[in-house]
């Protein structure tokens, strides 16, 4: 915890093409070592894909029912009382939420071998939903 002042929440710049900061926020959790529009046609591959398998219309719906099948609910923090460390369940915030969500969705997708990042990634998002 810093002992001067709070730390400020940044804004997520909403994407070009959907105009949306949920997508926005994906981006930036796909980008590697600053590459932004190697990112964006992952992300827009991706949804490509994933408007293809499920034949619905909106991607960005579609993208918002997959984020809620996958957000977290409750997590557990430690909290020490009298000597001991209990694991206590919180509730935790909606950008918590969105941001665990991400990162899972993300690491499942780089961790099937043998296919691209942006048909992983929609594949990832086709399951979740």
């Amino acid at each position: 915890m810093p002992r001067r002042k709070k730390a400020e929440k940044r804004e997520y710049m909403p994407d070009p093409r959907y105009g949306s900061t949920l997508v926005g926020h994906l981006v930036n959790k796909v980008m590697l070592c600053g590459k932004k529009s190697i990112a964006y046609k992952i992300v827009y591959s991706a949804f490509d894909l994933m408007s293809e398998k499920l034949d619905k219309g909106d991607v960005v719906e579609l993208l918002l029912g997959a984020l809620m099948n996958m957000r977290p609910k409750v997590e557990v923090k430690s909290r020490r009382v009298g000597g001991t460390n209990y694991q206590v369940p919180v509730e935790i915030s909606r950008e918590r939420q969105d941001s665990l969500s991400f990162k899972w969705l993300i690491t499942t997708a780089r961790g099937r071998k043998g296919v691209r990042m942006s048909e992983a990634l929609g594949m990832e998002l086709v399951e979740a939903y």
